[in-house]
C-alpha cells in the first residue's frame, strides 16, 4: 500500500440521548424491517418489551436471542444460523463488547447491516470495524478485521449511567490515551488501525475527545455515581465511545495499548478492566516521551479525580516481581503491535524503565 494513503473511519451514524430503546425502530428502519436482536441476559427481557413493541408497533419484526457469554466463532455461527431461519435482514446487538462483536461478526458474514447498541460504556469499541474472537475457554483467539463499522451506534444515557460506575471510569481510561496515541503515530507516520496512515480529521478527534474529557470526565464521573445523567455524562460518552473509537481508529495506537497488551499476561491484574490497563500504559508513555510536567500532571490529576486505578498495587500488583515486569516489556514490544508507532524507537529496557518510574511518580501523587 502507498505510503500516504490516509484514512477516516467511522460508523455510518452515532446517535445519543435517552429512551433510545423504546424508539428503536426509529433508528433501524432505514436499514430493514425484520431485526434479529442478539442481547445480553440482563437486558433481554426489558429489550422485548421495549425495543420489541417499538419495533412491532411499526409493522415490522424483530426476534430475541440471548448471547451465550463468550463471543466464539460458535456462538456466531449459531447466531447466523438463527438469523436466517428467522429471514432477518439486520441484526441488532444490545449488551457488553462480547455481544456487540457477536452481533458485529453475525453481520458481516450474513452480509447485513448491523445496529449497536452498548449498555456499559466501558471502551471504545463500539464504534470500531473489528471484532474479538475468543476461545470456549476465555482465551484470546483471533482479531476478526471488518470491512466496515457498524451502520449505527446507539448510546442511551440514561442506561451507560445506570452501569457500575467503575465501567464508566475505565471507558474515560481507555480514552483518555487516544491523543497520545494518535500523536504519536501521527508524528512517526505510523499505521492506524485499518493499516492506512494516520489523517489530520484522526489527530483532530483525538484532541477533541482529550479535551472533552477534561472539561466533563469529573462531572460526569459523580453523577454516574449516582446512577444519574446529566450534560457532561452525555459529552463524556460522546467523547469515550465515539471520538475515542473514530479517533483511534483513524489516528492509530501506540505505546499506551502495546503496554497494556503486554499486561495480559501479569495474572495478579487480571481483574483489572482494559481501560485501568490503558491508563497505566499511558502514564509510562508519557514517561518514553519525556512529557512536560504539566502535560503528567494534568493527565494524574484527572485519573485521581474519577477514581481510575493509578500505581500497580491499585491495579492489583500486589508484589512487583521484576521478571514478570521484564517479560511484559518484552510483549510490548513485539513485532507487528503498535509500539512502532513511537517517533523513536523503543527497546524493552526503555519500557521496563518506563513502567517502574511511571509506577514511582504515580505514587508520589497518591
Amino acid at each position: 500500500m502507498s505510503h500516504f494513503v490516509r484514512s477516516v473511519t467511522s460508523p455510518k451514524k452515532f446517535i445519543s440521548g435517552h429512551n433510545l430503546l423504546s424508539d428503536l425502530n426509529e433508528y433501524i428502519k432505514a436499514f430493514g424491517d425484520h431485526a434479529y436482536v442478539i442481547c445480553d441476559e440482563f437486558i433481554l427481557e426489558r429489550a422485548k418489551k421495549e425495543a420489541g413493541s417499538s419495533i412491532e408497533g411499526a409493522g415490522n419484526k424483530a426476534t430475541f436471542e440471548k448471547f451465550n457469554y463468550e463471543c466464539t466463532q460458535e456462538e456466531i455461527n449459531r447466531n447466523r444460523e438463527l438469523a436466517r431461519k428467522a429471514g432477518a435482514n439486520i441484526i441488532v446487538g444490545i449488551g457488553g463488547g462480547k455481544t456487540l462483536d457477536t452481533a458485529k461478526a453475525t453481520a458481516y458474514y450474513e452480509k447485513l447491516p448491523v445496529v449497536i447498541f452498548p449498555t456499559i460504556a466501558s471502551t471504545d469499541a463500539p464504534c470500531t470495524a473489528l471484532a474479538v474472537i475468543y476461545n470456549k475457554d476465555g482465551s484470546f483467539d483471533q482479531y476478526l478485521f471488518l470491512p466496515s463499522n457498524p451502520d449505527v451506534v446507539l448510546a442511551d444515557t440514561a442506561i451507560l449511567a445506570s452501569a457500575p460506575s467503575r465501567f464508566f471510569a475505565a471507558g474515560i481510561g481507555d480514552a483518555l490515551a487516544t491523543y497520545f496515541e494518535a500523536r504519536a503515530c501521527y508524528a512517526s507516520n505510523g499505521d492506524n488501525l485499518v493499516l492506512m496512515k494516520p489523517s489530520t480529521t484522526g489527530l483532530g478527534i483525538s484532541r477533541l475527545c482529550y479535551e472533552a474529557l477534561l472539561k466533563n470526565a469529573v462531572k460526569a464521573k459523580r453523577a454516574v455515581d449516582q446512577k444519574l445523567y446529566t450534560r457532561a455524562v452525555e459529552e463524556t460518552i460522546e467523547a469515550t465511545i465515539y471520538l475515542s473509537g473514530v479517533g483511534a481508529e483513524s489516528g492509530g495506537l501506540a505505546a499506551a495499548h502495546a503496554i497494556h497488551n503486554g499486561m495480559t499476561a501479569v495474572p495478579s491484574l487480571h481483574k483489572a478492566q482494559h481501560g485501568e490497563k490503558v491508563t497505566f500504559g499511558l502514564l509510562a508513555q508519557l514517561v518514553l516521551e519525556n512529557a512536560s510536567n504539566e502535560e503528567l500532571e494534568t493527565v494524574i490529576e484527572l485519573i485521581k479525580d474519577v477514581d481510575l486505578p493509578l500505581t500497580l498495587a491499585d491495579l492489583g500488583c500486589t508484589e512487583f516481581i521484576e521478571s514478570e515486569w521484564r517479560q511484559v516489556a518484552e510483549a510490548a514490544c513485539a513485532e507487528g503491535d503498535t509500539m512502532g508507532n513511537m517517533p523513536f524507537p523503543v527497546t524493552p529496557e526503555d519500557v521496563y524503565n518506563a513502567i517502574v518510574v511511571a509506577n514511582s511518580l504515580a505514587e508520589s501523587y497518591k
